[in-house]
């Protein structure tokens, strides 16, 4: 009988022979058949992770790319079979990878690809339409709780990593180097990053345990002319909120 975890390491590491037990129909050793097996699930894996990240692909060229594959794959099996989620550690492996140290925001642009990838799988949830914000005054729209939906995504990095994107995705002009906060929305099917003006990353992070008004608040201690106006813009255009909490009526 072969060990799971025999074969595996085999399986993913060239150098390992054939495990023991292995054997064709004829009751002899099977390696070329082995090989063959070898080579292919390497080059599915490798494929999974080419469509999974294509602008990290872009930033380190095909040949890099393939040979960080082939070291990622070996330390990194998949861990299901569903090739759709395959790099989950990828992010967290670039930053201890030593070839790639001289590209030190590689991590974060897999962090942005990785992401995008999550929201294009999260849970359907219906957006609120603006008029509904409308239709509440003010008073009490300041005291009500936000919700986003499952697929709105926020990122921060210290490296320009919607520019970034932006110049391998959309041939956008090449970023200067800064950092960015970014936001994944899926106002239809496809997810798409957007740049994030000062003040809205930390206005997001505080709507997650604050009432509106409260927020508010948070973004202006940290940016003083934060837009609130252009804030609920961004979202609704986006279909990123998807309910809302009004207070609760005082007790007669």
């Amino acid at each position: 009988m072969i060990c799971q975890d025999a074969f595996t390491v085999a399986l993913l590491d060239p150098s390992q022979p054939t495990p023991a037990g292995l054997i064709d129909p004829q009751g002899q050793t099977a390696p070329k058949r082995f090989a063959v097996y070898r080579n292919n699930v390497a080059a599915s894996l490798t494929e999974a992770l080419r469509t999974g990240f294509p602008v990290i692909r872009k930033l380190v060229g095909d040949r890099f790319f393939d040979a960080l594959a082939g070291v990622y794959l070996r330390a990194h099996p998949p861990k299901t079979p569903l090739m759709m989620h395959y790099g989950q550690e990828l992010p967290a492996f670039l930053q201890g990878f030593p070839p790639a140290q001289n590209l030190p925001y590689l991590a974060d642009v897999a962090r942005l690809e990785l992401a995008m990838r999550e929201s294009y799988h999260a849970k359907d949830a219906a957006p609120i339409e603006p008029s509904v914000l409308a239709a509440i005054p003010p008073e009490t729209l300041m005291q009500s709780r936000i919700a986003l939906a499952p697929s709105a995504i926020l990122l921060r990095s210290r490296w320009p990593i919607y520019g970034i994107w932006a110049a391998n995705m959309l041939d956008a002009p090449t970023p200067q180097m800064h950092g960015e906060a970014v936001l994944i929305m899926r106002p239809e099917y496809d997810p798409t990053p957007h740049l994030l003006p000062a003040g809205m990353a930390t206005f997001l992070i505080a709507l997650e345990t604050q009432p509106l008004g409260a927020a508010l608040d948070t973004a202006t201690a940290a940016v003083a002319d934060f837009d609130l106006g252009a804030a609920l813009g961004i979202l609704l255009a986006g279909g990123a909120i998807t309910s809302l909490t009004l207070p609760k009526a005082p007790a007669p």
